[in-house]
Parts: structure tokens; C-alpha cells; sequence
């Protein structure tokens, strides 16, 4: 039989939480129910040590996120390209935040080369990466050091396939206000740093991308 215990406390500190915020903040779910104005775009990683509202210090409604495993933006995938057009031609988010984290498990996966069934396919363009990042990795001492810079890497070339992205060009090419930032969370410490400066343009060059 299912215990049902856990899930229960999910409800239950749900129940508290809508209590919380109808107390401290009146009004406000009302409010949101009626529509929502995001300014940003977050796309992640799916690691649930990475909460995006919670690390910036964002309430329901600001933040609209898309996650997957290792913060990829693949230019086949439909759930991502949905989730782009409807942020910025529907919400108008003016910030697309691709955040990527040190110590992300589906990086430290494709260095080992293990094994990961379903997720193998979806890690292919990870696994290129740092095949053409092999011997700047190969200079680094411990899997660690390995991992966080092909972190890094990733989050940059996730960055140079958004700015490729026709819905991004398009945008930028009407003149839309959008900037795109590349940022990399630490776990062990809880901050935030940027890798590159900020896009608002279609030349990934002047970010030294």
C-alpha cells in the first residue's frame, strides 16, 4: 500500500503557504489568477538544488521558467522553442536569464560517460562539447575542476544557440527590447556570477561568445 504520508505534508504545507501569502501579501493570487507579466525569462537546469524564484529573490508571477536537464537549448526541441515564443512574443520578457550550475550531475555524467539510457540522446550535444573542449578540460587537475568549466562552457554555448534562435532574431530585429545573460549558480556557496556580459543583439562576438 502507497503511503500517502509525504504527500499529505505537500498539501498540508501548501495550505499553508497560500495562507501565508493571502496574509502577507492580500490580494495578490487574485491578482495573478487574472494574468501574469513576467519580465524574465529563466531557463535552467532541472536539479532541484537550483530553485530559480527562490535564488533571486523573485515572488509568483515574475519569473517565468523553463528547466531541463543540463539547461540545454537544442534547436529541435518543441518545448523549449514554445516556451521562447510565448515569452517573448505573448509575456514581451525583456531578460532571458540562461543559468546553468556548478556541479550540475548530467555534466559530471558525460565526462565519466556513463550510461543514462533516454537521457544519453538527449545529452549528445553536451557529450560534442566537450569532446571539442577536450584538451582545455584535460589540463585541468581533478573531476571537479573538469565538470565546473565544462559547466561554464555549456552555459556559453547555450547562449550562442539562443542568439541563433529565429524567434530571438526575429525579436531583436523589430526591435524588441531583449537582453539574454549568462549566468552559473554555485551550490556550495548560493551565488550567482555572470560568465559573459550581456546580449541585446544578434552579434554574440561583442559578448566574447
Amino acid at each position: 500500500m502507497t503511503d500517502l504520508a509525504g504527500i499529505n505534508r505537500l498539501l498540508d504545507n501548501n495550505r499553508q503557504w497560500a495562507e501565508m501569502v493571502e496574509r502577507t501579501r492580500p490580494g495578490l493570487l487574485a491578482d495573478l489568477a487574472r494574468q501574469q507579466a513576467p519580465r524574465y525569462l529563466w531557463i535552467g537546469c532541472a536539479d532541484s538544488r537550483v530553485p530559480a524564484n527562490e535564488i533571486v529573490g523573485l515572488a509568483s508571477g515574475e519569473l517565468f521558467v523553463h528547466r531541463n536537464i543540463a539547461n540545454l537549448v537544442q534547436h529541435g526541441d518543441l518545448n523549449c522553442l514554445s516556451v521562447l515564443q510565448f515569452a517573448i512574443d505573448q509575456l514581451q520578457v525583456r531578460d532571458i536569464i540562461l543559468c546553468g550550475h556548478y556541479g550540475c550531475s548530467g555534466v559530471r555524467a558525460v565526462l565519466r560517460e556513463d550510461s543514462l539510457g533516454i537521457a544519453e540522446h538527449w545529452l549528445h550535444p553536451l557529450r560534442e562539447l566537450a569532446h571539442r573542449h577536450q584538451d582545455e578540460l584535460s589540463r585541468l587537475e581533478g573531476g571537479d575542476a573538469q565538470v565546473d568549466r565544462l559547466c561554464e562552457l555549456n552555459v556559453l554555448e547555450q547562449v550562442r544557440n539562443l542568439c541563433r534562435i529565429p524567434i530571438v532574431r526575429r525579436a531583436w530585429q523589430r526591435g524588441q527590447a531583449l537582453s539574454i545573460h549568462s549566468w552559473i549558480y554555485g551550490l556550495r556557496d548560493g551565488l550567482v556570477r555572470t560568465l559573459a556580459p550581456s546580449l541585446d543583439g544578434p552579434s554574440p562576438a561583442k559578448a566574447g561568445l
